[in-house]
């Protein structure tokens, strides 16, 4: 977990899954701390008024997830982050169990970079979230 991993260590294919319950905590500390305090989030009767009907989670905390991942479980702490994308498929509510797979699609030597894709789904198999992004590592040290 949060492993220093060299661009030479990772490869196109290499993948990881992870689930979690998303949790109305998770949701209180994402919003305190971002000011997100959207009413589809944190008012439930405006949320039951919605297509939804309940409230929503985050959208962007449940793709941080993603990167959190990323980072802890794949692709190491070296690589910065310089493009992010993310597609909301479908609702996440609290007390959802979602399952996150996230891999490496592509190894650029040239640029040392790697272009990441996540797929999220939900506890009745409901994509919930895709991402495509680019991790860019450090030149190598000259020996």
């Amino acid at each position: 977990m949060y492993e220093p991993k060299s661009f030479d260590d990772l490869k196109v294919g290499d993948k990881v899954s992870l689930s979690k319950t998303i949790t109305e905590a998770d949701g209180a500390l994402y919003i305190a701390a971002t000011g997100d305090f959207g009413p589809v989030h944190v008012d439930e009767v405006y949320a039951g008024a919605t297509r939804f009907g309940r409230r929503l989670a985050p959208g962007i905390m449940v793709a941080g997830l993603c990167t959190s991942i990323l980072t802890s479980e794949l692709a190491g702490t070296i690589g910065v982050s310089i493009e992010d994308r993310f597609w909301f498929t479908g609702p996440v509510f609290y007390g959802d169990t979602v399952t996150f797979e996230v891999w490496i699609a592509e190894q650029h030597d040239d640029t040392r970079t790697i272009v990441w894709e996540a797929s999220a789904r939900n506890e009745d198999s409901l994509e919930v979230l895709k991402a495509r992004a680019t991790l860019k590592f450090p030149r190598r040290k000259a020996s």
